[in-house]
């Protein structure tokens, strides 16, 4: 009994399930592995693709950022930015924020957590911020890796703009960091969506597919035109509002308005998430 005490005595929540625990399981898992080889890949496809096909150019003599990929290392990273923020970049905000509740519940070893004793909010706080971690590392790794493999091919220079002019790189490094951040942002909503649904079901793909699907739907509204000023409500609409940070003087509009979209969605979703979580019947 005495030994039950002083445990119990002893006990504090905030030394279960620490952070570097959390981090170092979905470290060591194969989709968190082979989600970063695909992201790490792609620079080298793309610079392949440009190799076999020459450089880019646009059909209708329009200059846009693709046909200025090959004008340095900073422009090839801000083309895997735009080619990837559309959708590639979804997948691993969905995969690490959807998988990581829903799939201890599939393997059964939920309650176990739960049970030892690792409270509810303190479990769903770990296993988000280790997730919003890996999808930010995530982002962060595909422009370091476009960046390295574009200056190799091309050269270090500045970043050449569409629309004329150059940003020093400099300049370009905190723009592109600021475009890193702002791609980040827009897609809590994805990861809220992936959050509270990984919350609500026992199946990992379920959850995933999920956010998935119905962020395509938001980008599928977005085209709608006949929405209007609804289309303003959609974090989609706001998507590629970070093109506003590439430019000579840059635009922070419609960044702003993005931003404020996606963290009400996301604070909204992940509210749901927790409270559903804390009322819920876990027998997995």
């Amino acid at each position: 009994m005495s030994t039950l005490t002083e445990a119990a005595s002893g006990y504090r929540t905030r030394h279960t399930l620490p952070l570097r625990v959390e981090l170092v399981r979905q470290l060591k898992r194969r989709r968190t592995l082979i989600m970063g080889a695909v992201l790490a890949l792609l620079p080298f496809v793309l610079l392949i693709a440009f190799a076999i096909g020459g450089d880019p150019s646009s059909r209708d003599g329009r200059i846009t950022l693709m046909d200025t990929a090959t004008a340095s290392g900073a422009n090839f990273a801000a083309v895997n930015l735009f080619v990837s923020a559309g959708f590639l970049l979804v997948i691993p905000v969905a995969l690490f924020c959807g998988d990581t509740v829903a799939s201890e519940a599939s393997w059964s070893s939920l309650r176990y957590l739960l049970a030892a004793p690792v409270p509810r909010a303190r479990l769903l706080w770990s296993k988000l911020a280790v997730a919003l971690g890996l999808s930010l590392a995530a982002m962060i790794l595909l422009p370091l890796v476009a960046l390295a493999a574009g200056t190799a091919a091309y050269g270090w220079g500045p970043l050449q703009i569409p629309t004329g002019g150059a940003l020093d790189t400099g300049t370009a490094a905190a723009r592109l960091a600021v475009t890193v951040a702002y791609i980040f942002v827009s897609q809590l909503v994805t990861a809220g969506l992936a959050f509270w649904l990984s919350t609500r079901t026992d199946a990992p793909l379920g959850a995933v597919g999920g956010a998935v699907g119905l962020t395509i739907v938001g980008n599928v509204l977005d085209a709608v035109t006949a929405l209007g000023h609804w289309r303003d409500f959609l974090p989609a609409h706001w998507q590629f509002a970070w093109a506003d940070a590439v430019q000579p003087r840059p635009e922070w509009s419609g960044m702003i308005q993005g931003t404020a979209i996606s963290v009400t969605y996301a604070l909204v979703l992940f509210a749901l998430a927790f409270r559903g979580f804390a009322r819920k019947d876990v027998v997995s």
